[in-house]
């Protein structure tokens, strides 16, 4: 039994593998950046929302290449305020609508709806942003959320 004893050490038998290159470790590091026009999110005036709404969604990675829009979910909240019966106390009523789009933009009937609808505390909201990457591969971009001043 003596003889079948042998000692094992962890760092034994371990290849070391050799460092990543800059290839390799850019393809990990893929970031995207979505604008609507030239605005992230952000704040903006109903006027400034209003010239917006026939823009495309832009997607860059960190080289700033633009990537293709392929669809995207797109959500309004309205504010509405509103007397309590209740409490007797103004309180605020939000509806939500929305659409999924497979274009880079607002449909032309969503564009020229939210351009009579639009007012100061409203939300837009532009999620599940797809993009079509290299070849077959579409990857999901930052969501974007504006607020109507």
């Amino acid at each position: 039994m003596a003889g079948l004893w042998q000692p094992l050490f962890a760092q034994s038998g371990k290849e070391k593998q050799p460092a990543s290159t800059g290839q390799e470790a850019g393809k990990k590091g893929l970031r995207f950046r979505s604008t609507w026009g030239i605005f992230l999110s952000e704040t903006l005036s109903k006027t400034e929302i209003v010239k917006l709404l026939d823009s495309a969604l832009v997607v860059r990675d960190q080289q700033n290449s633009k990537f293709p829009v392929v669809s995207f979910k797109f959500t309004y909240e309205n504010v509405e305020p509103y007397l309590n019966d209740s409490t007797g106390r103004p309180d605020v009523y939000r509806e939500y609508i929305g659409d999924n789009f497979k274009a880079d933009r607002l449909s032309p009937l969503w564009s020229t709806r939210m351009k009579d609808m639009v007012k100061s505390g409203d939300v837009l909201f532009f999620d599940d942003i797809i993009i079509r990457y290299t070849g077959d591969k579409y990857y999901r971009a930052p969501s974007l959320k504006f607020q109507v001043k």
